[in-house]
């Protein structure tokens, strides 16, 4: 049976493969909408790099919401210094063909969380968690639909937009804590394990041989010049590990912590105080990846996205 999941995203190159895997995965996944947010770049940029990326993918059928246009409380703070003025430096990608379907994108995670069973919709936030913060307050309803979150923000360690804080929780720090918050099942990916997720030049290589658009796009968005700071051997992919998951679980391993945001306008803003070894006694509300086997993880990917346009 397939599993029915929201994308909830910033786009952004390693949102944009993590799009691409799911359109790949149709055998195991049932995508009902994108939902756009601000984040790495302005919301309207946002939703047309998803409209980008759902040609690319030859995704016609599934719609795209635009949603929050920034933060619950703090001005927006976006990310072109790494991703480009446009979001999706690397791509060369046309403008899109078609429009953003009409509604917000918080009305349509409502929607069609309230058409679902109870646990019977996944949501896959990659960015901010603007919007879903805002369902979850305009309509506590909702909440017994949701099976779980699986989610890509935060970090045990070091931040990357400051020194305490991951991008995304840093955007909106008040959204992550009313998501943290939700009672229901979250799956967090920090910087911890997505730091781990480095796809190697060979594999790089590979999706450029693929000999596809899906391929040359991929490729561009990997090889791309990147300000200072972030070279590794190989470049890693954030968000695409949410939707590797779904599909490949016993690729991650973790343990169910406590997470705590912090939400103050300080240094300190968007922190994730996760307690890995228990020492706050409080009980867990997320199961926080700590691994993964990345090699393994990038093979079955290649080889999912060879199967794109």
């Amino acid at each position: 049976m397939r599993e029915a999941i929201i994308i909830d995203t910033d786009p952004g190159q390693d949102d944009a493969v993590a799009l691409l895997l799911a359109f790949a995965s149709t055998d195991r996944l049932d995508l009902r909408a994108i939902t756009t947010v601000a984040g790495n770049v302005p919301v309207a940029q946002t939703t047309i790099n998803a409209l980008r990326i759902r040609d690319l993918g030859g995704a016609d059928g599934v719609p795209v919401h635009a949603g929050a246009a920034g933060p619950l409380i703090f001005p927006l703070e976006t990310a072109e210094f790494v991703c480009g003025p446009d979001g999706l430096a690397g791509t060369d990608l046309p403008e899109p063909r078609g429009a953003a379907t009409p509604g917000h994108a918080v009305e349509a995670i409502i929607a069609i969380c309230r058409a679902a069973p109870d646990d019977g919709i996944t949501l896959c936030p990659l960015g901010p968690l603007t919007n879903l913060a805002l369902a979850f307050r305009l309509a506590p309803d909702i909440l017994p639909k949701v099976r779980r979150i699986v989610l890509m923000g935060g970090a045990i360690g070091l931040g990357n937009m400051t020194p305490a804080a991951e991008f995304n929780v840093h955007v909106d720090p008040h959204a992550a804590a009313i998501v943290f918050g939700c009672g229901r099942p979250i799956v967090m990916f920090g910087l911890g394990v997505t730091l781990q997720a480095i796809v190697g030049h060979e594999q790089v290589a590979r999706i450029g041989a693929l000999g596809t658009a899906t391929g040359r796009a991929i490729h561009g968005m990997l090889t791309r010049p990147r300000p200072g700071g972030l070279g590794t051997a190989g470049h890693p992919m954030h968000d695409p590990c949410v939707i590797a998951w779904l599909l490949w679980p016993e690729l991650f391993a973790g343990r169910d912590c406590f997470v705590e945001i912090e939400t103050g306008a300080g240094p300190l803003r968007g922190r994730t105080t996760i307690d890995w070894n228990g020492r706050l006694k409080q009980p867990a509300n997320a199961h926080v990846i700590g691994s993964v086997e990345a090699h393994a993880l990038f093979e079955r990917m290649i080889e999912r996205l060879a199967t794109l346009p």
